[in-house]
């Protein structure tokens, strides 16, 4: 999947799908059980993203643990709106998770940024070695930190929303989630911006960083085929002898 089409992706199975299948279902449903298909779509899109990493990393770690806890939440509301209320404890829980990675000097999106820098070919320890010089480390906790407040902010915004609407504020807190993603991946990408810029400063090219992994690869079978060589001519010469 590229990149240029993710966001597009992300509005038709987290948005789109969810609101459409809502407002149509819960006539004949009711509120509950509209909600719970609501978030099939998005349920599958997200599983199949992962499938897409083709690899267990932190990133796909976080994406099938959410989409396991939040499933469940939904399962055991037995109610509309006790659902929405379980999604707001959930966005409180995963904004002091946010914290906590901060607070322990492990800030999630540097394991991210590495994941997917990793699946571009870089060597994953060189890469956190890297990032974890001081001046790389406060921007992905700073990062981390606005999504935190993401997480606060969808859930004193849903609070008034249900406590105004009732379940009628579904809809709303769909929207409002994405475009707080988006909000935060802007901010997200600015910090990547200036991370790039201090590699070019420090004189380390991010390519070479990537590529790393890749070249000690093949350093590695460049040396299988230097020992190997010895052996087949002696081979070869035992073989003319004979």
């Amino acid at each position: 999947m590229q990149q240029k089409h993710i966001m597009w992706f992300d509005i038709i199975f987290y948005v789109v799908f969810p609101i459409f299948i809502w407002n149509m279902a819960r006539d004949y449903t009711g509120d509950y059980i509209a909600m719970l298909i609501s978030s099939v779509p998005g349920i599958i899109y997200t599983v199949y993203r992962f499938v897409l990493l083709k690899k267990v990393n932190t990133f796909g770690i976080y994406m099938i643990a959410t989409l396991i806890i939040g499933t469940v939440l939904d399962l055991i509301a037995g109610g509309g709106l006790q659902l929405l209320w379980n999604n707001i404890y959930y966005d409180f829980v995963m904004g002091a998770f946010f914290i906590l990675t901060v607070i322990f000097m492990r800030p999630i999106w540097l394991f991210f940024t590495v994941d997917f820098m990793e699946l571009q070919g870089g060597d994953r320890q060189q890469l956190k070695k890297q990032f974890y010089v001081r001046k790389y480390l406060w921007v992905f906790q700073a990062i981390t930190l606005f999504f935190a407040l993401r997480e606060f902010i969808l859930g004193f915004v849903k609070i008034w929303l249900v406590q105004s609407y009732g379940v009628e504020a579904f809809d709303e807190g769909i929207i409002l989630r994405q475009v707080l993603s988006w909000t935060m991946s802007f901010i997200a990408v600015v910090g990547f911006i200036f991370i790039a810029k201090w590699l070019h400063e420090d004189g380390i090219d991010a390519g070479e960083i990537t590529n790393s992994g890749q070249d000690a690869e093949n350093e590695e079978r460049d040396g299988e085929a230097e020992e190997e060589t010895p052996e087949n001519e002696r081979e070869k010469t035992s073989e003319q002898r004979t």
